[in-house]
């Protein structure tokens, strides 16, 4: 699983634009999962969503997925699962201080990011990968994130539009 984590982020822009199209469909098949209940299509769609990124990304379904903002490096493959950048136990080669054979995601993270945005320096990365990211909700766990970003997303709209 290793190998394929790392080909994936040498591959960043490649699946960004894959992730972000996958998202903008999934966003339009909204009123198809209100109508059917969100609750009854997130078995199957987590199956999927599992078996996919887990193939392609080691995915843990903490139900969060961050991997567009972290050069599509799941921040969950840290052994300290640090969600905002790494710990102060980076080798100086960049591998992991508690898996020394596995790279910091961290370090896979930034260099994702910079292919994403055409090997630029870190000033010129994307400001996504240094938002904060929220502490983990541990009830989300083996949930669809795709489902829990579609349903948000358009739960905050219709708030948005409400408000007016």
């Amino acid at each position: 699983m290793y190998s394929v984590r790392k080909w994936t982020v040498s591959h960043a822009k490649s699946f960004n634009s894959v992730y972000k199209t996958l998202e903008n469909t999934l966003s339009a098949l909204h009123p198809v999962w209100k109508k059917i209940g969100y609750e009854r299509v997130e078995k199957p769609v987590a199956f999927v969503e599992k078996h996919v990124k887990g193939l392609l990304f080691d995915c843990q379904m903490c139900g969060q997925c961050v991997l567009h903002e972290t050069g599509m490096s799941c921040p969950m493959n840290c052994p300290k699962t640090l969600r905002n950048g790494p710990c102060g136990g980076v080798r100086a080669n960049g591998n992991c201080e508690v898996k020394p054979d596995m790279r910091c995601v961290w370090v896979e993270a930034w260099r994702g990011d910079q292919i994403i945005n055409n090997n630029q320096s870190i000033a010129g990365s994307r400001e996504s990968i240094l938002n904060v990211q929220i502490a983990v909700d541990h009830s989300l766990k083996g949930r669809s994130s795709w489902l829990n970003e579609i349903k948000i997303k358009h739960e905050n709209k219709s708030a948005k539009d409400t408000s007016s």
